[in-house]
């Protein structure tokens, strides 16, 4: 019920997934990412505990391959279930189970080129996996969230999943132990659209102040309380911090 494009940045190590589906809040369900280490899409009647279960494999030096292996010899339901995983290397490796829903495939390690991994279930067809890896591929001048979005458009164009559509989101991490990037688009009858809008909000708002925020590098983050208030008078905003 549900298709995603997983994808590694190789000059800065980001990773990013990108999912829509005809189901509610895909968002909270589907991606899964570490820094340094990878990305997941677990999906098909999912089980969340794939996602952290990969990571962990993965964390350990295992290619991604072994880590889903590892991952689902506890399942039960792995016939029905459907997961692909990107590490740190660039490499990718996905399983769909034999009993998933028609169409479902996936696109990973030999079948694509290194960083990226597509896998998708209930679509219209493989068309849909096709044309969503083939504007990823065609993508490169853009930004990694933006190409994602480009990718899933294009996967829509040709299908997308077969019963409809309701939801998506975008997720990015960097080097921090938190998204850079978290966008979900719940229920909503574009949500691909709706998914866009959002990503500019971001690019407007938030993009260019990531770099003030507590990170690794300044745990306590931009604390320059007179330029903090001469940005809020810029804004037309009558704030300030007790002094």
């Amino acid at each position: 019920m549900t298709w995603s494009i997983l994808a590694r940045d190789p000059a800065t190590g980001a990773f990013a997934v990108a999912v829509t589906t005809c189901a509610f809040a895909v968002g909270a369900s589907c991606p899964f990412l570490r820094a340094g280490v990878g990305a997941v899409s677990t999906q098909s009647f999912t089980n969340r505990y794939l996602g952290p279960a990969i990571l962990d494999g993965m964390a350990r030096g295992l290619p991604p391959g072994a880590a889903i292996e590892g991952a689902l010899a506890g399942d039960a339901g792995r016939h029905i279930r459907q997961v692909h995983a990107l590490d740190r290397h660039g490499r990718g490796a996905a399983w769909t189970g034999s009993q998933c829903v028609d169409w479902a495939g996936d696109l990973s390690g030999a079948a694509v080129p290194p960083d990226v991994s597509l896998a998708g279930n209930m679509l219209a067809g493989g068309e849909v996996l096709a044309g969503t890896l083939a504007a990823f591929t065609a993508g490169t001048a853009l930004p990694l969230p933006e190409r994602l979005l480009a990718a899933l458009d294009a996967g829509e164009a040709a299908g997308g999943d077969r019963r409809g559509r309701q939801s998506a989101a975008l997720v990015m991490v960097g080097a921090e132990d938190f998204p850079d990037l978290d966008l979900r688009v719940d229920d909503h009858p574009e949500p691909l659209a709706e998914l866009r809008r959002l990503l500019g909000i971001w690019r407007r708002d938030r993009a260019p102040f990531l770099d003030r925020a507590p990170r690794k590098a300044a745990p306590s983050g931009f604390i320059d309380l007179d330029a903090i208030e001469a940005r809020w008078r810029e804004l037309g905003l009558d704030l300030r911090f007790p002094r």
